[in-house]
């Protein structure tokens, strides 16, 4: 995934969320990473060139109100539930936060406790993720928000587990290298990548800080988020 895309998700836990959730749903407990578990048969090894990339049972491309109404909440404590709202994006171009009247809205998990509401952990191959983020955007000429990317941080312990679990549902990934943005990182960065004709999930492994990012997208994001941008400017400009 392009970089700005993952801090702009990254950068909505410095205080952006609004911890209020727009519907309540039921969590489901700790579990084993159904997106990255081990496939036992050959016809699991390998979806559909026009099915969307899943995450324990949230493809991309689901709309907010499916992900905020079903049952599949991935996160600990199992109380947790989705708070969604603009994401940085939206907010940059001088769309209102702590709103869902936005052409762009992210999600987190998150769960209430005596003195309010505190972000939950993505369990991401039985594993709590260190951070997460999910998001949805409504572009041109529809009503309703899609699900375009799920971002998530985790240790390297669980990463390494979850290339082999990949590889067994998905085949074997295409494997290369990123350039380290930090100085003091290695200059070049293992990365493993998994693609359909409509989606893709890339594996990053950052050695410095022995985490890992872990990205589920749709195909030409990038060209999704410029029309949304487009939409949002064009509709400034007539209000005016």
């Amino acid at each position: 995934m392009k970089p700005h895309l993952f801090a702009y998700a990254l950068a909505l836990a410095t205080g952006v969320l609004s911890l209020t959730p727009f519907v309540t749903v039921h969590a489901d407990p700790v579990a084993h990473d159904a997106g990255g578990s081990k496939s036992k048969t050959a016809d699991q090894k390998r979806r559909p060139q026009d099915t969307p990339f899943a995450f324990r049972g949230i493809p991309l491309g689901i709309t907010l109100d499916e992900f905020q109404a079903g049952p599949t909440v991935r996160a600990t404590p199992i109380d947790s539930v989705p708070v969604c709202e603009t994401d940085v994006i939206a907010g940059s171009l001088g769309m209102s936060l702590k709103t869902r009247e936005s052409l762009t809205v992210a999600c987190r998990w998150a769960h209430q406790r005596a003195n309010g509401w505190a972000i939950s952990r993505a369990v991401v191959d039985g594993t709590p993720a260190q951070d997460h983020m999910l998001r949805f955007a409504r572009v041109s000429g529809q009503t309703t928000f899609r699900l375009y990317e799920m971002s998530f941080v985790i240790d390297e312990a669980t990463a390494a587990d979850l290339r082999h679990a990949l590889a067994d549902r998905y085949g074997v990934p295409r494997a290369g290298t990123h350039a380290s943005a930090s100085p003091s990182a290695s200059s070049a960065l293992p990365v493993y990548e998994w693609e359909n004709a409509v989606s893709s999930i890339t594996l990053s492994f950052l050695p410095v800080t022995r985490n890992a990012t872990l990205v589920y997208l749709l195909k030409a994001p990038d060209a999704w988020v410029k029309s949304v941008v487009q939409q949002w400017k064009t509709s400034s400009f007539d209000a005016s």
